[in-house]
């Protein structure tokens, strides 16, 4: 398949707008001939998860584009940093080592982009539309927009996303053309009671099992409860991203291009049916967890992906009702602009008689904010408890937002998993 370039492509691969286009367009080029794209097409937005320092690696390229003159062509959110820029008496980093990692989110600034550091960039003003075609890196934050909203982008990389950024366009394959979108395999929730009002965890257990389960293919979930909130969509999609390759899901009656079975699957007949009872998802559950109840903690994380301002209303008045003393700190790791406006708001008068922990910029299970890795900790968060592990070498134990609290007053793990 040949790759047709348009005559802004050609201009910009020319270096007509500076040397750090030029290599843009040169790379995503050369991305595009490889999956096999046609054309390119224009985005309307892009979102970075280069700004995480990873290795010299990360800063250098970022250093070159600068140096080359780069400035992002679309508006350009940032994903989550190694560091808390707000809250710096939190890391627990020497200031050596925090160095590369300040100096990658300072100049991806200089590019142009927009300093949200945040994983739910969904969360702010710079949310897509239905339908716009938008260049997205960080997992949850894809498969949100084209699941949730119903904008389209891939599952774009580290470095691609940013060429996609500074030369606004993208290659037409993948979840950005229609025929790509329509569902593979149907998992169908059978045996769940109506009335009960669903669970955050009831979400995050179906993002497993479907993670797991999908392989390469667009999963469709049928029977899936109405959600209390897009919240508990971010959660089941951020579980299925993190077990699994889902960019996308459909969730009957629920998801904007799947109204029916038949919208989901664009009229064709699903390549493999898989029943989900509430004995699957129960077990889902139980293997996020390393330690048994009673076990004691050192500390509680939420908010992966980043706390919206819903659910920072739903756990303060959890925390002044359960009231847990001071000592067991509470991280709820969140985006700076959610956390500017509940502060201006004076939502957080009255919790200094608790250890909370508000965490910007970044999120605790990619860098070192933990004061103990010695304990286990308690997480609503099915993607924390299933990178920390690795990621930190601590312990965990998932539950519910409330039980989250509830633990943390006793000093032991207390869950209900439903």
């Amino acid at each position: 398949m040949t790759l047709e370039l348009d005559p802004g492509d050609l201009a910009l691969l020319n270096g007509e707008a500076g040397p750090a286009a030029a290599a843009a367009m040169k790379i995503l080029s050369s991305f595009a001939k490889a999956v096999r794209a046609d054309r390119l097409l224009d985005i309307s937005a892009a979102h970075i998860d280069g700004c995480l320092y990873l290795g010299q690696a990360s800063l250098d390229f970022a250093e070159r584009l600068a140096a080359g003159g780069g400035r992002v062509a679309v508006p350009t959110t940032l994903n989550v940093g190694s560091l808390d820029l707000i809250h710096p008496e939190l890391m627990q980093m020497t200031e050596e080592a925090q160095k590369p990692a300040r100096r990658l989110m300072q100049v991806h600034k200089e590019l142009g982009c927009l300093p949200t550091f945040t994983c739910a960039p969904y969360q702010t003003q710079f949310r897509p539309r239905f339908g716009d075609q938008i260049a997205w890196g960080e997992s949850n934050a894809i498969v949100f927009a084209n699941s949730v909203i119903g904008a389209r982008t891939n599952r774009y990389g580290d470095f691609i996303d940013m060429c996609c950024a500074l030369t606004g366009r993208a290659p037409a394959w993948g979840l950005h053309l229609d025929e790509n979108r329509r569902g593979r395999i149907l998992f169908r929730l059978t045996g769940f009671p109506t009335s009960p009002e669903p669970t955050d965890a009831l979400f995050v257990a179906v993002g497993l099992v479907v993670g797991k389960l999908s392989g390469d293919r667009i999963p469709v979930i049928e029977g899936l409860p109405p959600p209390n909130s897009e919240d508990q969509l971010k959660a089941l999609g951020a579980a299925a991203a993190t077990v699994g390759s889902v960019g996308l899901f459909h969730a009957v009656g629920i998801t904007p291009e799947a109204g029916s079975v038949d919208d989901a699957f664009q009229g064709h007949a699903p390549d493999e049916t898989i029943l989900v009872s509430q004995a699957d998802l129960t077990d889902a559950l139980r293997h996020l967890s390393t330690v048994p109840d009673g076990t004691p903690i050192t500390a509680v994380s939420l908010g992966t992906p980043h706390f919206s301002r819903a659910e920072w209303k739903q756990l303060l008045p959890i925390l002044r009702r359960i009231a847990p003393a001071r000592g067991i700190p509470i991280y709820v790791n969140t985006g700076r602009a959610t956390l500017e406006q509940l502060v201006g708001e004076g939502d957080f008068e009255g919790t200094e008689a608790f250890t909370l922990l508000p965490v910007a910029d970044t999120c605790t299970y990619t860098t070192a904010i933990l004061k103990r890795l010695d304990g286990a900790v308690m997480t609503n968060s099915g993607k924390w408890a299933h990178y920390a592990p690795g990621n930190l070498g601590v312990s965990v134990a998932f539950g519910g937002m409330e039980d989250c609290i509830l633990s943390a007053a006793e000093g032991r793990v207390v869950r209900r998993l439903a």
